[in-house]
């Protein structure tokens, strides 16, 4: 009986009157979500292709934060987007860089390479084509009706050329730069317009094909296309995002990302960098036809 009441002694609460539960670490908070759309440059293969590279780099080097870059069909699904406020960040060209500050996004930067950002107009070498008023009766075609380097400054050109675009050639808007080049292409179109950027990446990637096309004719340039930030999102995280675009150049790994869409690098930009889109499209909107 003694060895039994020395035993339950031992097991009293003094053994375990320091005893404290031991608690698991907090669960993570998850981590917000920014959503990243870059107008169509290129179709959403090709450009996930391209800038998944660099949404990938923005969350390595912020990872407070987690991007996911969205890929748009045409011009109008993602103007609907970006107007809409769905992007927290993104690159439209010029026009829509201009509009999305009514629609409650702030400019903070841009492309480089500015002498870039020109029309181009491709016509097939058999066409037997030779100044701009060959295009009379006949035929072009264009990524979007609102896209600035590939359809307006062409058709600004047209109209400074003797042709009245509303009236003596047929438009056809097809939806994507690689579209308007294949037109030209299949010959469904006498000419097709684009700009420089995604003209090389053709010449890269189909030579064959791009020795049945010419640069026919090209026009002045404006401001590349742009980089705007949702206005409600926090100053520090648009200031850290907007860092690590314009330092790409100065790394390997950067260098190395830009150079596939291919540009130079990302710089800062203002409301005041795009005034010359805006006069351009005042004088076009009073020549050619009004822009909405």
């Amino acid at each position: 009986m003694l060895c039994l009441l020395m035993l339950l002694a031992g097991c009293g609460p003094s053994e375990h009157s320091n005893y404290q539960p031991e608690l698991g670490a907090p669960p993570l908070q998850p981590l917000t979500e920014y959503v990243v759309g870059i107008h169509p440059l290129h179709n959403p293969q090709r450009l996930m292709e391209l800038y998944g590279p660099i949404v990938d780099y923005l969350n390595s080097s912020i990872p407070e934060a987690h991007f996911k870059l969205e890929a748009s069909r045409n011009y109008e699904e993602f103007e609907k987007k970006l107007y809409a406020g769905q992007f927290a960040f993104a690159m439209p060209n010029p026009y829509q860089t201009i509009k999305s500050v009514e629609h409650g996004y702030r400019i903070f930067g841009k492309m480089g390479d500015d002498a870039d950002f020109r029309g181009i107009i491709l016509i097939r070498r058999d066409s037997g084509i030779k100044v701009v008023k060959d295009l009379k009766g006949r035929a072009i075609a264009y990524p979007a009706a609102t896209a600035l380097a590939a359809t307006l400054m062409p058709q600004y050109y047209l109209h400074t050329h003797g042709i009245n675009v509303n009236h003596d050639i047929e438009n056809r808007y097809v939806g994507s730069q690689e579209s308007s080049i294949m037109n030209v292409l299949r010959g469904d179109v006498a000419a097709g317009a684009t700009w420089p950027v995604p003209w090389r990446a053709f010449i890269a990637e189909h030579p064959d094909l791009a020795m049945q096309l010419e640069s026919k004719w090209e026009t002045g340039s404006l401001p590349n296309n742009g980089w705007v930030v949702r206005t409600d999102l926090p100053k520090s995280l648009a200031d850290n995002f907007a860092q690590v675009l314009f330092t790409l150049h100065q790394s390997e790994q950067g260098r190395t990302m830009l150079a596939k869409l291919p540009i130079s690098n990302f710089e800062p930009a203002s409301d005041e960098t795009y005034r010359p889109v805006r006069e351009f499209l005042k004088k076009f909107s009073s020549t050619v036809r009004q822009v909405e």
